[in-house]
C-alpha cells in the first residue's frame, strides 16, 4: 500500500499488528529492509519511508526540508495518517540519528525503539569544510563522483548479490542535488550524542561487530543511554542485511515484549 499523504515516499507492509516505522540511511532505499520484510510482516506492520533526495522520496530545495526536526515532524504526519495512537520504530545508519531524535522529542508517541550502526548519531557533528568540499566534489563531478563515495552500495564486502545488485539499481533514483542537500543541511545536525542521556524509551541496539568504526560510538552508547539493551551480530554496517534472521529474531522478541496489551 502506498500512502501520498507525506511529503515522503512510503509503504506500508502486512496487515496485522503494530506499525513499525523503518528508516534507512545514506545512499541506501527501501531495499535496505527487503531481507526484513517477509518475517516482519508476520507479527507487525513495517511502514518503509526513504530519505529526501533518495529513491521515490522529492528533492525539495529548500534547507529546512532537511533538517532533523522536519524529518520528526513528516514522521508525525505518516504516524497520524495511519491512525497510530503509539508504533515502534527503527533506524539504520543517517537513519537512526532522525528515529532516535523523535524518540527523544515524542517519546509519548513511540513503544520501543530499535537502531543499527549508526555513526551519524554518535559522532561529533561533522566537519562543516568537509561537507563542503564532498558537496562541491559532486556538483562539479556530477553522478560520477558518487561511484567514488565508500558509502556507495557496490564499495560494500558483506552484501548479498541479490541485495547489492537492488541498491545499485536505485541508484539511479538518487537525486544528486537532494544528496547534496541531504549532506549538507542534515548530516552536520544528525549527531545526538549530547542529548541521548535524556532518553526514556526503551530501545534496542543491533550492532554489527565488523563495523570497527561503529565499536567505541557503540560503547559510548551503552555508557550514556538510558533504557537501552544491545545484541551484537556477526554483520558490518548493514548488519539487518549481513545478518538478517538473528536481526529478525531480536526484532520479533523485542517487539513482542514491548507490544501494548
Amino acid at each position: 500500500m502506498n500512502m501520498k499523504n507525506s511529503n515522503l515516499y512510503y509503504e506500508v507492509h502486512g496487515n496485522q499488528g503494530p506499525f513499525l516505522l523503518m528508516v534507512h540511511g545514506l545512499m541506501s532505499s527501501r531495499v535496505q529492509w527487503m531481507p526484513n520484510l517477509e518475517f516482519l510482516k508476520s507479527f507487525c506492520r513495517p511502514v518503509i519511508i526513504e530519505l529526501l533526495g533518495h529513491g521515490r522520496s522529492p528533492s525539495p530545495s529548500d534547507p529546512e526540508s532537511y533538517s532533523p526536526a522536519h524529518y520528526v515532524a513528516e514522521f508525525e504526519v505518516i504516524r497520524e495518517a495511519l491512525n497510530a495512537r503509539k508504533w515502534f520504530v527503527c533506524g539504520q545508519s543517517l537513519g537512526a540519528s532522525l528515529t532516535l531524535r523523535y524518540g527523544l522529542m515524542h517519546p509519548e508517541r513511540i513503544l520501543a525503539q530499535i537502531f543499527t550502526n549508526s555513526r551519524s548519531a554518535f559522532s561529533e557533528t561533522s566537519s562543516e569544510e568537509r561537507t563542503t568540499g564532498l558537496v562541491n566534489l559532486l556538483k562539479k563531478e556530477g553522478r560520477q563522483a558518487l561511484e567514488r563515495l565508500p558509502v556507495h552500495p557496490a564499495k560494500s564486502r558483506h552484501l548479498s548479490p541479490s541485495i547489492k545488485k537492488a541498491l545499485i539499481e536505485d541508484i539511479k533514483l538518487l537525486d544528486l542535488q537532494g544528496f547534496c542537500n541531504t549532506l549538507q543541511f542534515l548530516s552536520p545536525k544528525s549527531s545526538v550524542k549530547n542529548i541521548i542521556h535524556g532518553n526514556t524509551v526503551p530501545t534496542l541496539m543491533v550492532a554489527g561487530k565488523f563495523d570497527k568504526a561503529f565499536l567505541p560510538l557503540g560503547e559510548f552508547a551503552r555508557q550514556n543511554m538510558p533504557r537501552l539493551e544491545a545484541v551484537v551480530l556477526d554483520g558490518g554496517h548493514a548488519v539487518n542485511i549481513d545478518a538478517a534472521h538473528e536481526f529478525n529474531k531480536a526484532l520479533k522478541a523485542f517487539i513482542e515484549k514491548n507490544r501494548e496489551e
